[in-house]
This record gives structure tokens, sequence and C-alpha cells, in this order.
């Protein structure tokens, strides 16, 4: 048996009769060494970092191309610094879990330095400022989530906390955002030194948001007398800071019991979960997939570590956007999104489940490959096909990355316009192309109203997921029954026509008529979502090749 925490140098030998990959390098050494010249730190020490950011890391200290390690600021949950950072000496055991039942498991001790950032913990304040204040770092990381970044309400407002931090100013602020501009101005005073700010927090134009967010902290401290002009011109100055943008892509779930056990009976230890009271769950081991894609704008005004030797698409600016779109309004969100749907309505309650329904199997096809892929821009780094090939074979289906539609489905009418609405654009707008042709995207929107009914297939209530607009939107389908005679225009129309959530008035682009179709067999009687699935497949499927 062995604890993450044993001597991986003098103990290799256990480690590698547990199937535990470990670092050649010496973690006392690399710790010194980030003392004395910080490189690269990142704020959110939550999975998706433990698994991803944390491996690149891993792989350029093994290289000899990074000489020091990662700093973690956790901006969240202090339980997760004491009892999985610290408690574990900052080590990451990251297992990678395949469709097939295989695992690789890999120890990662490029972590040096791992604090809670708030004022209300002093000694590890005052260690983030020493840290800002060095001329060696390079570039600041981020996965905080994208509601990390939000400064204002629903209503377009700034928020409450936002505005007790601009009447505070940069002594103690409460939010992460003010937080990090206190941080900056620290760097600023000491010498305006440059550095790189890199959102790789899974949303469009993350690089854009983290920067609007930090401006707007910076323009209220300086409509205030906190600071003065010189700073804001040093934040909107591409030579000093920088915000790249990315586009980052692996599914990291919370560890999973079952790996946890599967760990346990091969000699590791450390296979506890721990729930933390803030309902974080978080263990020594994280579990993830073994596709991944991180794509980032080379934009690092003070140098930056050798990211493409650790798998790293680094590229330009136009071309991390190619990327992104590719995955958000065709090769992926639009595909999850359908099973979220579909399998809420079908009472599935995995992801990777769905995958073993071959109408749901084929349906994704017909999304992806036929009615999507003609109108994606090719980012030529990754491979539009080869994309959807993997998400399909590898990645969905896999038993161990133990993701729900429930979840998926959550604020879908917020994703609707981009997850569909870009392609019908672009079919609207292309030459040889015609929306009208189009049969399983308007077949999924026609499911996404039998969704907002509430009812599964089989007849049973349930209870969707949250959304925004969910009470508005189930308004407009209450009084369907299944099996009734309903005018379904008149119950759809309205919300067809709202291109604040399609992206497009869908009555305008002719595509209504279909969609009332496939809606009114889907609320034919119980069965009819599954019955009218496989009529759509059987009468308009085209031949997908290999």
């Amino acid at each position: 048996m062995v604890k993450i925490t044993d001597n991986y140098l003098t103990q290799a030998d256990a480690f590698q009769a547990a199937n535990i990959q470990v670092p050649t390098y010496d973690q006392a050494q690399l710790k010194k060494d980030t003392q004395a010249h910080p490189r690269w730190v990142h704020f959110g020490g939550g999975n998706l970092f433990r698994a991803f950011h944390a491996a690149i890391a891993n792989r350029l200290i093994e290289k000899g191309e990074l000489d020091a390690g990662v700093i973690v600021a956790e901006t969240y949950d202090e339980d997760v610094v004491k009892d999985i950072y610290d408690a574990y000496d900052h080590r990451i055991l990251r297992v990678i879990t395949k469709a097939d039942g295989n695992f690789e498991q890999e120890l990662f001790a490029s972590v040096a330095e791992a604090h809670f950032f708030s004022p209300d913990h002093p000694t590890d304040w005052q260690r983030m400022f020493a840290i800002f204040e060095q001329a060696s770092l390079q570039v600041v990381t981020f996965s905080i989530t994208e509601k990390g970044y939000n400064l204002r309400t629903g209503a377009g407002d700034l928020n409450d906390l936002t505005k007790a931090d601009i009447v505070a100013g940069p002594k103690a602020p409460k939010g992460n955002m003010a937080g990090l501009v206190a941080l900056l101005y620290g760097r600023y005073q000491h010498g305006q030194l440059p550095l790189a700010l890199l959102s790789t927090d899974n949303f469009s134009q993350n690089g854009d948001r983290l920067k609007d967010s930090v401006l707007t902290i910076a323009k209220g401290w300086l409509s205030n007398g906190f600071v003065d002009d010189g700073f804001l011109a040093y934040l909107q100055d591409p030579t000093k800071i920088s915000f790249p943008l990315s586009m980052i892509d692996r599914i990291t779930p919370n560890p999973a019991k079952v790996v946890g056990d599967k760990l346990a009976a091969a000699g590791f230890e450390d296979s506890e979960i721990l729930h933390t009271p803030k309902h974080t769950n978080i263990a020594a081991f994280t579990n993830t997939e073994a596709v991944h894609y991180l794509v980032v704008e080379d934009a690092f005004p003070n140098g930056r570590p050798k990211f493409e030797d650790a798998g790293v698409i680094v590229t330009d600016r136009a071309t991390v956007n190619d990327a992104d779109e590719m995955k958000v309004t065709t090769c992926l969100n639009p595909l999850h999104t359908a099973l979220a749907i579909l399998g809420n309505v079908l009472g599935y309650k995995s992801i990777a489940s769905e995958l073993q329904n071959a109408d749901l199997v084929k349906l994704l096809k017909q999304i992806g490959y036929v009615e999507g892929l003609p109108v994606v821009t090719d980012p030529k780094v990754i491979d539009p096909k080869t994309f959807i090939d993997q998400l399909l074979q590898q990645r969905l289906p896999n038993p161990y990355i133990p993701d729900t539609p429930q979840r998926i489905a959550t604020d879908t009418s917020q994703k609707m316009a981009i997850r569909y609405g870009v392609t019908i654009k672009h079919y609207q707008e292309r030459a040889g192309l015609d929306p009208q042709k189009l049969e399983f995207i308007p077949l999924v929107i026609a499911a996404w109203f039998r969704y907002l009914m509430a009812v599964q297939d089989d007849g049973q209530a349930f209870t969707p997921s949250p959304d925004p607009l969910l009470a508005d939107l189930q308004k407009h389908v209450a009084d369907i029954q299944l099996g009734q005679p309903t005018d379904v225009a008149a119950h759809l129309q309205p919300v067809l026509k709202n291109a604040s959530i399609f992206g497009v008035d869908l009555v305008a682009a002719g595509l209504a008529p279909k969609i009332e179709a496939y809606f009114t067999q889907m609320i034919a009687g119980t069965g009819a979502v599954t019955a009218t699935l496989k009529q759509a497949l059987a009468d308009h499927a085209q031949v997908v090749r290999d």
C-alpha cells in the first residue's frame, strides 16, 4: 500500500506496484525554486486544475522547461487548501478513465504552494501580494467558473458586492475580481511589471470577459481616488498586461467513488472523498477523460512556459475563436444539449447510458456530421470530424465520467441561441444552404418544448433543471395534455419568434411548421417521443461514413 505523501523518489517501486507513475524531480527543491522565482499562479484549485493544468506543469518540469511549480490561489473554499493541498503535501493523483474500464494513474508534485486568497487569511493574503510583486511571474491562469467573473445583476447593474468593493478600495476587497485588481495594483506599484492573465474557464471570449471585469473595478477605484490614471493605462497596455483568449475542453467531474474503490483495491490508501461544508467534492485523486484540448492565444508580455511541449495549442486570436465556435456551436455543445433534453424526457440518469441507445447515437451523428459540419469554420489546429469522432466513440460513452442529462439541461434557454441558432444563421447566410432542409436540429427544438411540459415519455412527471426562463416558458405548454387535440402553432409560435432565445426568428426562418409537426407527433401519447425520433431517422437520416 502507498500513500500520496510517501517519498516517491525512494519508494518508486511501491508506487509502481500500485500502477502509479511518479515524477523524477525533487519536490522539495522545486518548492525552494518557486520561492526564489515564481512563474505561474493559478486561481481556482478545483478538479479541472488538478487534472489538467497541474498535468501541464508536471510535464514541463519533467522536461526541464519550467523551473518553478504552480502556486494555487483558491478563492472559494478554504477547506480545500487545508484538507487537500496542505494535508497531501500539495500532491495530486490524476486518474485518466477510459470507456473500456482501463485507468492510467500519475502522481503530480507540480504544485509548490496553495493559499486561500482572502483578506481574512492575512498570511496567505500577504504571500500573494509578495508573489505578484516579483518580476519573474509570467502568467496567471484561472478556472473559477463563469460566475467568478460576474460583477452584475441580471438587470445589468453592478451587484452589491462589487459596489462595496469599489467604494472601499484595494485594501481589503471581498470579491475575487477586486482582489485580483488589488494584486495588479501592487504589481503596478513595483515597477509596472508585465504579466499575462489567462482565463481557461469554459465559456466563449473568456479573456475579454476577464478584462472587462478587471477594468470595471479599476475604473471604479480611479473615480473614487484610490488609484491613478497610470494604473488604468497599465492595465490597458497589452505590452504590460494581456488577457489572452482560450478554448478549453476536458470533462473533469467530481471524484467518483467507483474510481476511489478501484484505487484502494490496487494499493492506494488516500482514496477517501472530501465533502466540505461548502459542498465541494474533492479528493487526493481526480478522475478525468483521456481526450483533452487547450487552445491559447499567444499573448504573453513577460514570456511564458513552453506550453506547446505539454500538448497546449498556442496560436493566434482568430484561431482560438474558430476552435471555440467549432466546439460550442457545432461539434460538442449542440450534441450535449440534445442528450440533455431527450435524456430527461426519456428518463435517463447518465449521459453515458444514453450512448447505449442506438437512435440517440444516430441523432447525434445527424446533428454533428450532417447538419453541423457543412457550416463549421475549420480551425485547422483541430480537425472537426475527428473531434466529433472522439466525442461519440471515446468521451460520451465513458461510464467513469458520471455526468447527467439533468446537469447539462441547466439554463437551456440561455444556450439555444449559441448551440443551434448560430448554425441556423449560417444556413440562412451561405449560398447553397437552406435552413428549411434541416431536420434534426428542428426535432431537438421540438423536443425542448416537450421537455418543458415536465412529463417523461412514459407519462411520469419529472422536475426540469433550473433555468431563469423556465416559469415563463412553461406557461406556453401548461395546458397541453398528451393525446389531446392542441393548436400547436398558437402555443409555440410566440416562443419560436423570440430571437433573444434562439438567436433567430424561427418563424421567419421557415422552421416553425417543421418544429410544430415534430412536437405534434411527440404529444400524441406515451411513447410518442421515442416513436417520433425513430420515424424521423427512418425518413430523413443521411448516411454517415466513418
